[in-house]
């Protein structure tokens, strides 16, 4: 969010209201305001210089540890979001800084000897020590007191009205109230070291080396006429293999230029105290205890490849003192910056997270078509899209479509994909929910028109709800089932009309059983809450409730699980005869199969139970059965829950394991959701949230994915796709909210090819109205670091 402060003559305050000079006084006394800020960086300069310009009364004093001239790494990259919110404020800063930007417009990535360049994403950089020179200049313009060389005394709270915490990942002063702030701190799996060339790269420049110790990755940029920012990064176990943990830093600057001699054209790295460090994920609780509040990467941090941290502290230092400007009184001006703020950086931490998990596993990739493999690395965060660099580089993007196997025009979304003896017309599948609208476990018309309208929508696959296998497997009284030959028939009915009414559409059936989390009200009437009345026994792995006030399963003996196998066979058989392309088996969410797979609900000591290998057992029991009597030309797929989002519970690499032991037994494609499988789960969630983790498992094993999971936009479907990270993409809300998503998203980027036939008494309605809507970002063709390098 970009904030305009309204401009002020030197010696005057220019507010956004009429106040007096000292509202946010602690004591209420009339004076000017007084206010600390610890940390002498950008953003704690600026901060300043922005305070002291709103109200020249204001006294402000700056504590930095180091000298004037001390600065660590080398140049800095803003956006142009960022600069647009420092033109509004202090056009004095933004005309010093336009002065010495270094701006370019290409990123190289360099792989296998290979290099491949994307164009139009408009970079603007400058050497940091630069930045701060101005910063200090226009501080002491304005009459800022800088103490360098001096340590922040720690009774500042009680001096002054209001203090700034502006001191890095280290902050001191919130270490001082760390019970309050609640900081957590994550520590990643790389190494990195920042370095600088004695010449300026042509482009933003990502170059892989595969060593014989492993993959290490150059980041480099020009910030000045003569110099460039290097970056080197690895896996801690690469970068102990390689030596590094024994070398000093001249041994490792060296070294490193070694490595990437051809990137540096022969010329050598230099250091400034540089030293190998892991990056640690910064996150609070809390921003604020009392008058003292949290700026920059003492609040926040969000790693290097999305070049977001002095871009953060900027935006934070504007979102600030614009809050101080328009509320009366601390408290709230405090609580309205961290809530103006708080979203901005949960958003930039998550596409953060993202990207440094990608070059954490940069590995998995290295085998991809090349050009695959780049745009693959520029979307890593999934702020840089599919549609982003069509706009930006479309030269290069249908490069990449040509080389995927998209026939021209094609969105790659709308190509097809093959699962055993069933070809999809496109990526897209209406993702299993529950309606919780059946009678007797019958499917009714609501199901046929549920479906029905689905499948004319376009998706290439349409997959029911989870379907019952017992009526003791429900999770409601309103589940379907097919544990009955009237069920049967009734869907028939259903794959029917899809077959006879929207041809090139495939039905699947998702096979299940409720578990623990079963004789519960509809969704609607609360969710996981028990029936009051009309209860059935529960049955699972392990007698443990899901909640505090379920009901308490009973754990299943040998013989039960010998009857529910065959109960799972019984309704394969079934689905069959009623004609479903598809069968996905539900191992996933918490209900029985998952129940099993993962240790937090599995607390069995016989062969069902211990090890993963034990765990699986009857999983795959089940799925060998279903899979005996389901027809050998027609796919089956499994559901799981890739993460438990709860500790001790299934990891990301056993859901690796989980796959390939699935896939060993004849699974065509894994589903990967994740969680709901124990009531205290702490999901991440956020946009494609979820895939990852689908990534992973494609990555690692070769087996194809359904990636689910907060994806909303074709633009993030084509994405997704075309980077290789999932093969389909299986869609539920969107698909709640407009049935025909499918044929509007090929109506939108005008594609009326194969994959996206319309329905005869639709075709009239298959052109786009012409609103101007889009279900696509439009993205600013110059976007500075953030967005051109992932963030």
């Amino acid at each position: 969010m970009e904030r305009t402060i309204v401009d002020a003559p030197e010696g005057a305050r220019g507010t956004a209201r009429s106040a007096p000079t000292h509202p946010h006084s602690r004591d209420g006394e009339n004076h000017p305001l007084r206010v600390a800020i610890t940390g002498g960086g950008p953003g704690g300069l600026y901060a300043a210089a922005l305070l002291k310009r709103l109200d020249p009364e204001r006294q402000i004093t700056v504590w930095e540890r180091n000298a004037p001239d001390d600065t660590f790494g080398f140049g800095v990259v803003l956006s142009d979001e960022t600069l647009g919110g420092i033109e509004h404020a202090d056009p004095e800063v933004y005309e010093a800084l336009q002065r010495h930007f270094t701006r370019w417009d290409d990123i190289d990535i360099v792989h296998r000897d290979a290099r491949h360049t994307s164009s139009g994403h408009g970079f603007a950089a400058l050497g940091r020590r630069r930045l701060l020179e101005i910063l200090h200049t226009r501080c002491r313009d304005l009459g800022v007191d800088l103490r360098f060389r001096t340590e922040a005394p720690e009774d500042l709270p009680r001096t002054h009205d209001l203090v700034i915490a502006a001191d890095g990942i280290h902050s001191t002063t919130r270490e001082r109230h760390a019970d309050v702030f609640r900081t957590r701190v994550t520590h990643h799996r790389c190494r990195y070291i920042w370095l600088a060339a004695d010449f300026p790269f042509d482009s933003f420049r990502f170059e892989i080396a595969e060593t014989e110790h492993g993959v290490m990755q150059l980041h480099g940029y020009p910030y000045a006429p003569d110099s460039s920012t290097v970056i080197i990064e690895m896996r801690e176990e690469v970068w102990r293999a390689a030596g590094f943990d024994e070398l000093d830093e001249p041994e490792s600057v060296e070294r490193c230029a070694k490595i990437f001699a051809e990137a540096l054209r022969g010329r050598p790295l230099k250091s400034n105290n540089s030293t190998w460090t892991t990056f640690r994920t910064v996150v609070n609780d809390r921003w604020s205890h009392g008058n003292v509040v949290l700026l920059g990467d003492a609040a926040h941090t969000a790693h290097f490849s999305i070049g977001s941290g002095t871009k953060l502290a900027v935006e934070d230092a504007l979102a600030l003192a614009a809050c101080l400007e328009e509320r009366d009184t601390l408290p709230e001006a405090l609580a309205a910056y961290e809530a103006e703020r708080r979203p901005v950086v949960a958003s930039t931490q998550r596409a953060a997270r993202a990207s440094l998990e990608w070059f954490e596993n940069i590995a998995l990739y290295l085998d991809q078509p090349p050009r695959q493999f780049a745009f693959n690395l520029l979307t890593r965060s999934r702020r840089v899209t599919h549609g982003n660099l069509r706009l930006r580089d479309a030269r290069f993007t249908e490069t990449v479509e040509r080389e995927f196997g998209c026939p021209p025009g094609t969105p790659p979304m709308f190509t097809p994909f093959r699962l055993r003896g069933l070809t999809l017309r496109n990526r897209v599948v209406v993702s299993p929910m529950d309606m919780y609208s059946a009678v007797d476990g019958v499917p009714g018309d609501f199901h046929l028109v549920h479906l029905g309208a689905r499948a004319l929508g376009g998706a290439g696959l349409v997959m029911t709800e989870m379907v019952c296998v017992s009526e003791e497997g429900r999770i409601t009284p309103g589940c379907a089932g097919l544990y009955t030959g009237r069920q049967a028939e009734a869907w028939k009915r259903i794959t029917n009309f899809v077959h006879d009414r929207a041809p090139g559409t495939a039905i699947g059936v998702q096979l299940g059983h409720s578990g623990r989390k079963g004789s519960t009200k509809r969704m609607w009437e609360g969710m996981d809450e028990p029936l009051e009345e009309g209860n059935w026994p529960l049955v699972a792995p392990s007698a443990l409730p899901y909640k505090g006030f379920s009901q308490t399963p009973r754990e299943l003996s040998r013989a039960q699980l010998t009857d529910i196998r065959e109960q799972f066979a019984a309704a394969a058989v079934r689905a069959a005869r009623a004609g479903f392309d598809l069968l996905e088996l539900h191992c996933a969410h918490g209900y029985l199969l998952s129940g099993f797979l993962s240790p937090l609900t599995n607390r069995r000591t016989d062969a069902y139970g211990g090890s993963l290998e034990k765990r699986l057992r009857f999983p795959l029991e089940v799925f060998d059965a279903v899979r005996n009597v389901w027809p050998g030309e027609r796919p089956m797929t499994v559901r799981i829950s890739a993460t438990d989002w709860a500790e001790g519970g299934t990891s990301a690499e056993d859901a690796v394991e989980i796959a390939r032991a699935f896939a060993a037994h004849g699974a065509d494609a894994i589903d990967v959701s994740t969680g709901q499988v124990v009531a205290d789960e702490q999901p991440e969630f956020g946009r494609s949230y979820q895939t990852p983790f689908a990534d992973r498992i494609r990555h690692t094993t070769g087996i194809p994915v359904i990636a689910v999971g907060a994806i909303s936009s074709w633009d993030d479907v084509n994405s997704l796709i075309l980077a290789g990270r999932t093969d389909l993409c299986a869609l539920a809300r969107p698909h709640l909210y407009d049935p025909h998503w499918t044929l509007h998203a090929a109506a939108e980027q005008g594609y009326t090819g194969p994959g996206a036939t319309w329905p005869a008494p639709y075709r009239a309605g298959s052109r786009r109205p012409q609103t101007g809507r889009t279900d696509a970002p439009k993205p600013r063709l110059s976007l500075g670091s953030g967005d051109a390098r992932g963030g």
